[in-house]
């Protein structure tokens, strides 16, 4: 149950703003978030009224069904109005936990994600071409743009490792429950035995950072040139336009090859090594706030394993929450898979309002 008094001051913060926005003296470099906020507020109010007025509207129907002297029609009338605002509530009350999630500040920003293939071999690159398949459908139907950063294919026709940025609206506060051990159960099509056979891959997800957030000194970077060559690049060249950086502080390593442009790989090197730093220092601030590590969702920790595609049973399970969707092609297909993220987001704000309280 959300306490009535945050709920209020979403109420409280609405006709604030809309009083502000009128009056058209709104500083011009706060406007747009402002307005942005104003926005958001806008869907959500009517929830929040319908939640604070639930309990008098309760009240006074039970009143109705109680008293005698009410003919049976109107009591009909009005238990199922009270079944109506009862299932409105719920709804209600989980839409507003979503709306009250304490933000994060990465939440609006774009993304770069790196998936790679973990234990099974060529097994699991074909389940990070699976992955990458999945994601590429997801931003598709939430109309997000991908950008193929680098790609390096394995012998079965999967991939071995794909970095890719996503860029649109809100996309870091919907895929960074994403990080972790994904885990494929499945009978590979060379298994004769019909065996189920368990890999697994990696996935990252960055926020992307700007020169603001991360600051990189040259004289911390080495940067050697090679010549690109073997599976990975999308074409061999003979000139040294790939690209190797080395963060000496931090000891990451970037390599670019896939552009036949120096230039162009070299930039997009220094976008990799920008969010990896950014994604250290933020990762080591919240393992500092933090002593329940395991309790938070979404934090980017790669080494846990947070999911489990299991195709003879056709579910799938995320560990996390301990919640299983059985419509694993569906899933694959980017077809309900907000479904899940919700499920995570609810499970998310659970545990951040406990830590308030």
């Amino acid at each position: 149950m959300i306490p009535t008094d945050k709920v209020k001051k979403v109420i409280d913060r609405y006709i604030s703003l809309e009083k502000e926005l009128s009056t058209g003296k709104v500083e011009p470099k706060f406007l747009a978030k402002k307005s942005k906020e104003y926005s958001e507020l806008k869907n959500i109010v009517p929830l929040a009224k319908d939640y604070i007025n639930f309990e008098k509207n309760k009240k006074d129907l039970n009143n109705i069904i109680q008293d005698k002297k009410n003919d049976n029609e109107m009591i009909s009338l009005a238990e199922k109005e009270l079944r109506d605002a009862e299932l409105r509530r719920e709804i209600n009350e989980k839409k507003l936990k979503i709306f009250l999630l304490p933000k994060d500040k990465d939440d609006e920003k774009n993304t770069i994600v790196e998936i790679r293939a973990g234990t099974g071999g060529l097994e699991a690159t074909l389940f990070v071409s699976d992955l990458f398949r999945m994601y590429e459908k997801v931003c598709s139907k939430k109309r997000w743009k991908i950008e193929i950063i680098s790609i390096s294919k394995s012998e079965a026709g999967g991939f071995k490792e794909v970095i890719f940025s996503v860029t649109g609206e809100n996309i870091y506060s919907y895929l960074k429950y994403e990080s972790g051990v994904h885990r494929v159960q499945r009978v590979p099509t060379t298994e004769a035995q019909g065996r189920v056979h368990t890999s697994a891959a990696t996935v990252a997800i960055l926020p992307e950072a700007e020169d603001v957030d991360i600051k990189i000194n040259d004289s911390d970077l080495r940067i050697d040139v090679f010549r690109s060559s073997g599976p990975g690049g999308q074409s061999v060249n003979t000139t040294d336009s790939a690209v190797r950086i080395t963060h000496s502080p931090s000891g990451i390593v970037v390599t670019q090859q896939d552009e036949k442009s120096q230039h162009k790989n070299k930039a997009k090197a220094l976008k990799i090594l920008r969010a990896r730093l950014y994604e250290s220092e933020k990762l080591k601030k919240e393992k500092e706030r933090s002593s329940e590590r395991k309790s938070q969702i979404g934090t980017g920790d790669r080494s846990e394993r947070i999911r489990t595609y299991n195709f003879p049973q056709g579910r799938v399970t995320d560990h996390r929450i301990n919640f299983t969707l059985h419509k694993l092609t569906d899933f694959l297909n980017g077809e309900i898979h907000e479904e899940m993220n919700e499920n995570l987001r609810l499970k998310d704000q659970d545990l951040k309002l406990k830590a308030l309280s």
